[in-house]
């Protein structure tokens, strides 16, 4: 299984804004270079995670975007498959669009990929974006940046 790049960058946007704590909507130039994100592929990832209903978006000199919901309500997994589809390492596990495999139930490997599916998945649908930053947060409490002796 692979993310695609548009998914990744997608997960790094919703978590700059999850990470935006003031009232006002973060500017799309100021989550470009927060996550490193060329702004015209941001523009689109952000008008699709809109049509999601991920994000909000307000016009003008004032706006900017924020989350449609509360980070603590938004997977990655709801991301992911939102992005880039089913979540399977071989398309004959996919729970969404399986694909018959040439092997027609015989396939020796089909209980260890269904398993490895099942991991990723729990992985990432029990992981909100607010989990994240509360393990960035302690991760970096743990950090002592430029400390000399």
């Amino acid at each position: 299984m692979s993310v695609s790049s548009k998914c990744y960058y997608a997960i790094r946007a919703i978590y700059a804004l999850a990470e935006h704590t003031t009232p006002e909507p973060m500017k799309i130039a100021d989550i470009a270079q927060k996550e490193l994100i060329p702004i015209r592929f941001l523009e689109v990832i952000l008008g699709q995670l809109k049509g999601g209903g991920f994000v909000q978006s307000r016009r003008g000199a004032e706006g900017g975007y924020r989350l449609a919901k509360p980070a603590d309500q938004i997977t990655i997994g709801e991301i992911m498959r939102y992005v880039d589809g089913p979540i399977a390492p071989v398309d004959c596990v996919s729970q969404s669009r399986p694909k018959e495999c040439a092997f027609h139930g015989e396939c020796s490997f089909f209980g260890f990929w269904g398993r490895v599916r099942q991991a990723i998945s729990d992985v990432v649908d029990k992981t909100t974006f607010a989990d994240l930053i509360k393990e960035n947060q302690e991760r970096k409490g743990g950090y002592v940046r430029d400390w000399t002796i």
